[in-house]
């Protein structure tokens, strides 16, 4: 058995068993993919402070997320296709979650529907929302969410066009995929991945096929899903989503001061500073740099995440303490998914975990609550007598 040190030891292990089309799908950004870069390098500029001389021996990482109790400050993203990257992987994702005690947020273009997660894992989870224009899927799909159990809305406002993904056109990405010769061949080459796929009925878009008017086939959904992004999306509209749904909402797309400062007044509870991964607009700032500027205009009493670049123990910890209350991640567990099911998704947070923690100790604070700006190394540190007068 393989020892995982880092996410990328699973990143590597999912490369080999997945389809190249949903390794693609995962691991790419937006034209040049100058943002993807950016989520991950901007993050090296920003430095920790190593502490000694005190006491660490009662580290505590345990906080809350929109009112929920949380082992850790992070939770599981929306991440589309999750059943394409591991048969049932909406399943097995929810229950590593589970069992981590972190949220696990369902995306609106799943293989496994919100039924059949709030069947397999009997607990409650968060639930992401694309604006759409087809009202009464949209009615339908947040009755369903609340029959079964959903606590959290999240709102994506970032995807109302899809950005050009190079990788995915040159693949001729679909789920499932077509089987082209040159896709018959890639997955004769991953065994492990088709056998699965084969024991498995999830092979669709469980919240739409069925669910929406006219869709009962592939053919179907491709056509229902290439024209209800709303393009028409605007901040009325928001607005009338979360009064629809009547519970806590996250607005997830969030990257701009500006942006930040509109929310506010929808009566949101909280924001998720994102740009896709960098799977969107090409050549946005990172969300960690953004960030900053954004918690400025919210205050800091409003919860505020992030998410996109976060591999790391320590990217979610220079988060926290440049003003995020906690991070989703991605990537991070989808590499974990493809590699191994349950158990690598419970990998990867065991990996994140020891990080934060480990860190933590190093900077010499104890509890999660506490690591904030100070915990960071700035330019007045290295001029001690204008240190001395802040």
């Amino acid at each position: 058995m393989p020892v995982f040190t880092e996410i990328e030891d699973l990143r590597r292990l999912y490369q080999r068993r997945v389809p190249r089309m949903f390794y693609d799908y995962v691991d790419v950004g937006a034209w040049t993919g100058s943002t993807y870069r950016a989520n991950r390098t901007d993050f090296e500029r920003i430095l920790f402070r190593q502490r000694v001389a005190q006491n660490i021996e009662a580290r505590n990482l345990s906080t809350q997320m929109m009112g929920r109790p949380v082992s850790m400050p992070i939770a599981l993203a929306p991440v589309g296709l999750l059943g394409m990257q591991h048969p049932d992987g909406e399943i097995h994702a929810a229950r590593a979650a589970n069992a981590a005690g972190v949220p696990f947020t369902l995306s609106t273009m799943s293989m496994c529907s919100i039924e059949d997660i709030a069947e397999a894992t009997r607990a409650p989870f968060w639930f992401q929302l694309y604006t759409l224009r087809d009202e009464e899927f949209l009615d339908n799909v947040l009755e369903r969410a609340r029959r079964a159990g959903v606590t959290v809305l999240v709102l994506t406002l970032d995807l109302t066009i899809q950005g050009q993904r190079h990788k995915d056109l040159k693949n001729g990405m679909t789920a499932p995929p077509r089987l082209t010769l040159a896709n018959i061949i890639n997955i004769a080459q991953h065994p492990r991945w088709a056998l699965g796929m084969l024991q498995t009925k999830r092979r669709s878009f469980g919240n739409i096929v069925g669910h929406a008017r006219g869709v009962k086939s592939l053919d179907g959904l491709m056509e229902w899903t290439s024209r209800q992004f709303d393009q028409r999306l605007d901040w009325r509209r928001v607005e009338e989503i979360i009064r629809k749904w009547g519970g806590p909402v996250i607005l997830k797309g969030i990257n701009d001061p500006e942006d930040a400062r509109r929310a506010l007044d929808t009566g949101a509870q909280a924001m998720l500073v994102s740009n896709h991964g960098g799977r969107q607009l090409d050549g946005a700032p990172s969300t960690i740099r953004a960030l900053p500027s954004i918690r400025r205009v919210v205050g800091p009493d409003y919860p505020l995440y992030l998410d996109s670049g976060i591999q790391s123990g320590q990217e979610a910890l220079k988060a926290i303490a440049s003003g995020a209350n906690g991070v989703f991640i991605g990537r991070a567990f989808v590499y974990g998914l493809g590699a191994m099911g349950q158990k690598g998704v419970e990998t990867s947070l065991s990996i994140l975990r020891r990080e934060m923690d480990i860190t933590m100790a190093l900077c010499g604070i104890n509890d999660i609550k506490d690591f904030g700006p100070n915990c960071l190394w700035s330019d007045d540190l290295d001029n001690p007598t204008k240190a001395a007068r802040n």
